[in-house]
């Protein structure tokens, strides 16, 4: 018995589904063929790569490079030696047919190792060129694309990739816009080519209708001619086309190094630690230097005071090339007995109400003085080392 599923319900031969109801089916299927097929690969991956992330991806080989445009330097440059070296390659030839026909009757090919050497010998002269160009014409393009880089990690066997994914297969070639630009491009590369061919052998038509009649010379070169401008012409194109190539496949990369905003954070707490644990360290920090800021009053260069209800004891070592130090302040019973400690060790103090209240409301114990304060604190530090000289001075003068 044959039958049918809509909207979750199945539904045998003989019965009917409601118009809703298959509505409701097909939008079920559209929505699960775009969940599994459609889908962005990099789902939820919204924040640009850092320079860690691309700088890691480049080290294992996952650059952004265009196989067309190694493709066309790689057909065109090989192309302009074989015609540069045109006269070169049939004088060889002519030599070597010479060379093997003259000797066809005297040399046995299984006993006379000449024939080998010879043939070797030929094979170098002929090949060695174009091979050399094709070469440098494939470094030159890697290296014009993503510059001097040399890995092995793309060559370390993965057994993860051994299993098929059909799924991920058919959605990356068919389903993806990675596979509508390669069959765009496809459709394209077929098109210059059969279009630079069509039109060459059209120019050049009576000439290929009248080989039959023509010498064995003239023949060779109207073919050598014709094929080397379809090579010439073809690779220019071609390099033309690969330069909309090599700008998608760095988009594309880029896309793929696309990271999440978790991947951000846990980047970002490698880099300068995890920042609760920064967070509880420095709260450790000021609890430590304040239970102990009593005993950094007698270090200190200067406190400031309110007078009575606020004290700041700040340190200042300019050999350092730092900025002022908050060592200790207090408030209240604390602030008194801040200005006690420092009365007697002859640390200055300065009355200076709205910066004794501004730098105890906004900075804690072991911070630095902010840039908006450097005015007023150079002031007082100045100030304080002009008596600290003339105390000195007098000092001095009395001994």
């Amino acid at each position: 018995m044959r039958g049918c599923r809509a909207g979750g319900r199945f539904f045998g031969a003989g019965e009917k589904a409601r118009p809703e109801e298959w509505n409701r089916a097909a939008l079920d299927f559209a929505a699960a063929m775009d969940l599994q097929w459609f889908a962005a690969e990099d789902e939820g991956r919204t924040e640009d790569p850092s320079e860690y992330k691309i700088r890691k991806a480049r080290e294992e080989g996952r650059v952004a490079k265009s196989q067309e445009l190694t493709g066309a330097l790689i057909l065109l440059l090989p192309a302009l030696a074989i015609l540069f070296l045109a006269p070169f390659i049939l004088r060889t030839c002519v030599e070597m047919i010479r060379f093997f026909f003259s000797r066809a009757v005297e040399l046995d090919p299984a006993k006379d190792g000449i024939i080998a050497g010879a043939f070797f010998s030929y094979f170098i002269r002929l090949a060695l060129p174009i091979a050399a160009v094709s070469m440098a014409a494939a470094i030159f393009a890697n290296l014009v694309q993503t510059g001097p880089l040399f890995t092995i990690k793309p060559l370390v066997p993965d057994f993860s990739k051994i299993v098929p994914r059909f799924g991920r297969y058919f959605q990356r070639t068919l389903f993806s816009m990675e596979g509508v630009f390669n069959f765009t491009k496809s459709v394209i590369k077929m098109a210059i080519i059969g279009t630079v061919t069509f039109f060459l052998i059209r120019s050049e038509i009576r000439g290929l209708a009248n080989l039959q009649t023509a010498e064995l010379w003239q023949a060779i070169r109207l073919v050598s001619s014709l094929a080397a401008r379809m090579l010439i012409i073809s690779a220019l194109l071609l390099l033309v086309l690969s330069i909309p190539d090599f700008m998608f496949q760095r988009w594309q990369y880029r896309e793929s190094l696309k990271m999440t905003k978790e991947e951000v954070k846990e980047e970002r707490k490698m880099y300068e630690g995890d920042p609760q644990i920064k967070s509880r360290l420095r709260q450790r920090m000021r609890e430590i230097m304040t239970r102990n800021m009593l005993v950094n009053v007698p270090k200190a260069d200067v406190v400031i005071t309110n007078p009575t209800h606020y004290a700041v004891a700040l340190e200042y070592h300019p050999e350092q090339g730092t900025a002022p130090q908050v060592s200790a302040k207090g408030a209240d019973e604390a602030a008194l007995r801040i200005r006690e400690i420092a009365t007697q060790n002859s640390v200055p103090l300065v009355e200076h109400k709205p910066l004794a209240r501004a730098l105890y409301a906004e900075l804690e114990v072991g911070d630095f003085i902010p840039e908006q304060y450097y005015e007023a604190i150079a002031i007082i530090l100045a100030g304080v080392s002009k008596i600290n000289e003339e105390r000195r001075r007098t000092e001095g003068l009395g001994a």
